[in-house]
């Protein structure tokens, strides 16, 4: 089941005190990026993060689940909790490294 891009505008408005948060479809579903790092996403109308020490941290008792089969294992967040989620987001984008710089095309 693909997610609504009704849970998508919601799960945005929610983050939007964070500024640079992004999404990107990918498949019906849509991957969340913050600080250009990838820090989770929306499945099946369900919030998923990464669970990074901080996001463990913050979120001990987080419920568990996949996105996908074969997919590594993520916390499901409360998308209903603004504060908490933005904590969330904000402290995984901090665990992750920076992005790679993108290779410029070579003049001939």
């Amino acid at each position: 089941m693909a997610s609504s891009k009704e849970f998508l505008q919601f799960v945005l408005e929610q983050l939007s005190a964070l500024g640079d948060v992004s999404v990107r479809p990918m498949m019906g579903e849509y991957v969340l990026y913050c600080h250009d790092r990838v820090v989770g996403g929306i499945y099946d109308d369900r919030l998923l993060l990464k669970p990074t020490a901080s996001a463990l941290a913050l979120m001990p008792d987080a419920e568990r689940d996949i996105p996908y089969d074969g997919a590594k294992e993520m916390l499901v967040a409360d998308a209903d909790n603004a504060e908490l989620t933005c904590r969330v987001v904000e402290a995984i984008a901090s665990d992750l490294p920076a992005p790679k710089p993108k290779k410029g095309k070579k003049s001939r």
